[in-house]
Formats: structure tokens, C-alpha cells, sequence
């Protein structure tokens, strides 16, 4: 799907969709627990689709309405396969879950996930008595044993999203583990996987990142849990009113422990319009300055911090650019590419994992692709705003995969 896009100035007020990040994991640990489950707020983007037909395959019974979602465990035949769509952290959340369900399984997903490669999963499984097999360091992962807990060796320094799965499935094994952590990055998303587990009635204590001890526990007991808004989404919408007017964000959590909420001090630090009051978060244009800022931790703000650099004056300098490799497209590349199509000079070369944007004049009249990456997409769309001629975005529906309502609401706004 195209989407032609005419420059605006930019005036919202919405209410913000839930968290997908907490919504997988919370839909995660629901499989485990005993009894019922009900999410509230409940996120209906594809990936947590994916994770509730993942719920479906390890035998829980999944009720959706409107404003709630209901799991409950009733022990029903798992699935011999298990997919997780384009979730990349599907896969690594249900390798080490399913791994202390059953033996044997095959967890799968669909397109650029079959791409992705996953090897740093296969010493640690294999520590804790699990066999993974991989195709070509990647999915379909194939798993033999179960997990039996014990003290394993963790390189957590590309993603955390297998150890996320490791904490989750962890305290459920027969023994205590000791988590060792031979390099680690996106601490806030391990602190989100800790905090849902706690109020799950998992124990763990993490010490400064480095160890990590998991007590096990007889089970999870089901409860009620409510997702807090997104800050991953709401980003577009607050830099979209940083350059071109303004965004009031009802629904945030000021307090969460969501990484992309450093999107706050990233607009203060350039200089535009900040407001916080109670679960509301309103920015407002003003002359925007370059800034600096490490989003290692922070990959998925990446796009649309580009986006938010293109209009400020002088050379934005933004770190991490290594993490950005395998996520739903090449992310460094894909905005240098997108990027000078519009007219701005990004440079990702000259200094190692970093990603330089000078601010200046986006050029309309032009024609260019999401990468079917959701956040490049985004982040495509704030450029629109302040270009000089209408821009159509190719493979615009990628934002499904976080945000299936973006473009109706962009579009209205």
C-alpha cells in the first residue's frame, strides 16, 4: 500500500494505543499461570495477535473483547509448531517458554524474522539442558529437552530479548538460576521483563546487570493487569508537534520503565515545547536545535528521532547505530537511503556506530519506501509534515505490525 502525504502543520489531541512490548509479555507469563488472566487496555497490533494464537498453540483458551482480554491455561494438547509471525520478540520470549512446557517443538514466524539470526540463543539453551537447532542461524528453531535452570552464561550485549525470555520461563524450573552477563544492552526493556514478572509472583534479583538470581516459584497465579500506553508510538505524534505545531498525548506513564520514553528528554534538549500533567504529555513547536543523544538502548526511536533531526538547525549526532542491523529493515541504512531522497544529508560512515543528520529544507515531489519497517514508516510520515511537496510512502502498511490505527488517526489529525 501507498500513502501520498501532503505537508501540514500538525494539531492533536489522542489518547495513545497500550504498550506492545508489555502486552507480549504479559500475554507471555499468561500462558504459564495458573487460573485466569485478564489484561486490561489490551494491544491488538499484529505482533500481539501473533502472541495470542501463540497463547492459542500452548494450550490456553483466549477470550478479546473491546477492553480486556481474558487467557486461561487448561492443560490442553500444545502444538507441535509454534509461530510467532514477524515477532522477533516472540521468538526469542517462546524459545526458552515452550522449552519448559514440552520437548520437541518448532517455533516459526513469517517474513523478515526467517532472516534474523538468533544464534545467541543456542549455548545458553543448551546450558540448561535444552537442544536448539536452527536453520542457517535463524528460524525455524527447533528445541530438544527441558529447561532445567541452573547457572548460565548470557550475552544479552545485541538484544535482551532472549534473556526477557530466560526471566519469564526461569522461575517456573526446579532448581535456582544464576544469570551471568557477559555484555548487556536495552536495560530499561530487562527492567520492564523483571517488573511484569514481579507482579506476577516471580523472585528475582538483579544485581546491577551483571547477576542475575532466579528463585524458582510453584507457579504464576493469574491476575489482573493493565497495559500503560506506548511510548514507542506516541514518539511520531510528540515530534510531529516539536517541528510542525502541536501534540497533546493523553495516557502515558511519566514513570514507566519504557526506554522510549527518553523521546521526552531527547525534545527537551532541542528545544521544543514540553508539558507533563498527570498521564498527559504535551509538546509544542519552537526553533529547534540539534542535539546529541546514545540510542543503544532505544532502537525502535531511532526513525523518528532522524526525522525529528531533519528539522532542527545544525548536525544532529546519534549513537547506536549497531543495534539497528536486524531489526525489520537494515535501520541505519534505510533512513541514509530514504533520507537523501528527500534531501538531507545523513551520514553513517564516518564515525563507528553513530549516525550523523543535518537539519535542512525536505524536499517533496518524492518517492519513498518504509523498508516494510513499522517505525520507518512513522518516521517517514513526520517528515511529510514539513516537506516542501506531498511524499508517498511505499509499504505504508507496515505500521500494522505496532500501530494499526496510525494512519486513520494520522490523517485525521
Amino acid at each position: 500500500m501507498n500513502k501520498s502525504l501532503t505537508p501540514s502543520a500538525y494539531n492533536a489531541e489522542i489518547t495513545i494505543p497500550p504498550s506492545k512490548s508489555y502486552m507480549q509479555r504479559a500475554i507471555a507469563i499468561a500462558t504459564l499461570a495458573d487460573g485466569k488472566t485478564t489484561i486490561y487496555n489490551p494491544d491488538f497490533s499484529n505482533d500481539s495477535r501473533a502472541g495470542l494464537g501463540v497463547a492459542k498453540a500452548l494450550g490456553c483458551v483466549v477470550d478479546e473483547y473491546k477492553d480486556r482480554v481474558e487467557i486461561r491455561q487448561v492443560h490442553n494438547r500444545i502444538s507441535d509448531v509454534i509461530n510467532v509471525g514477524e515477532a522477533g520478540l516472540g521468538l526469542r520470549l517462546y524459545t526458552p517458554i515452550c522449552s519448559r512446557l514440552r520437548t520437541g517443538l518448532t517455533i516459526t514466524g513469517s517474513g523478515t524474522l526467517l532472516k534474523r539470526p538468533v544464534d545467541e540463543m543456542a549455548a545458553p539453551m543448551k546450558e540448561l539442558g535444552v537442544t536448539v537447532t536452527l536453520t542457517d542461524r535463524c528460524a525455524p528453531v527447533h528445541t530438544e529437552g527441558f529447561l532445567t535452570g541452573g547457572e548460565v552464561t548470557v550475552d544479552a550485549g545485541k538484544s535482551s530479548q532472549f534473556l526477557s525470555g530466560l526471566l519469564i520461563a526461569l522461575p517456573l524450573a526446579h532448581r535456582s538460576s544464576h544469570i551471568i552477563l557477559s555484555a548487556v544492552n536495552s536495560k530499561p526493556y530487562i527492567e520492564m521483563t523483571l517488573d511484569i514478572v514481579k507482579k506476577f509472583g516471580g523472585r528475582i534479583r538483579n544485581l546491577d546487570f551483571k547477576d542475575i538470581y532466579v528463585e524458582p516459584i510453584r507457579r504464576y497465579d493469574g491476575c489482573e493487569y493493565t497495559v500503560e500506553g506506548d511510548w514507542s508510538s506516541a514518539a511520531a505524534h510528540l515530534a510531529a508537534g516539536a517541528i510542525a505545531g502541536k501534540a497533546t498525548v493523553h495516557g502515558l506513564n511519566p514513570d514507566s520503565l519504557q526506554a522510549d520514553k527518553a523521546i521526552l528528554n531527547i525534545l527537551k534538549d532541542c528545544g521544543a515545547g514540553t508539558e507533563i500533567d498527570g498521564d498527559t504529555v504535551t509538546i509544542s513547536h519552537d526553533k529547534l536545535k540539534a542535539f546529541k543523544f546514545d540510542a543503544t538502548d532505544s532502537p525502535d526511536l531511532f526513525p523518528v528521532i532522524a526525522a525529528l533531526a531533519a528539522n532542527c538547525d545544525g548536525t544532529s549526532e546519534i549513537t547506536g547505530t549497531d543495534r539497528l542491523i536486524y531489526k525489520e529493515s537494515n535501520r541505519a541504512q534505510a533512513i541514509n537511503d530514504e533520507f537523501k531522497k528527500l534531501g538531507i544529508a545523513v551520514d553513517i560512515t564516518s564515525k563507528k556506530n553513530t549516525m550523523f543528520v543535518t537539519g535542512g529544507e525536505i524536499h517533496g515531489n518524492a518517492t519513498v519506501s518504509s523498508h516494510n519497517d513499522h517505525r520507518m514508516a512513522m518516521a517517514l510520515a513526520v517528515c511529510a509534515l514539513t516537506a516542501s511537496a506531498p511524499i508517498t510512502i511505499e509499504q505504508a502498511e507496515s505500521v500494522a505490525k505496532s500501530y494499526p490505527t496510525f494512519w486513520e488517526q494520522w490523517i485525521n489529525l
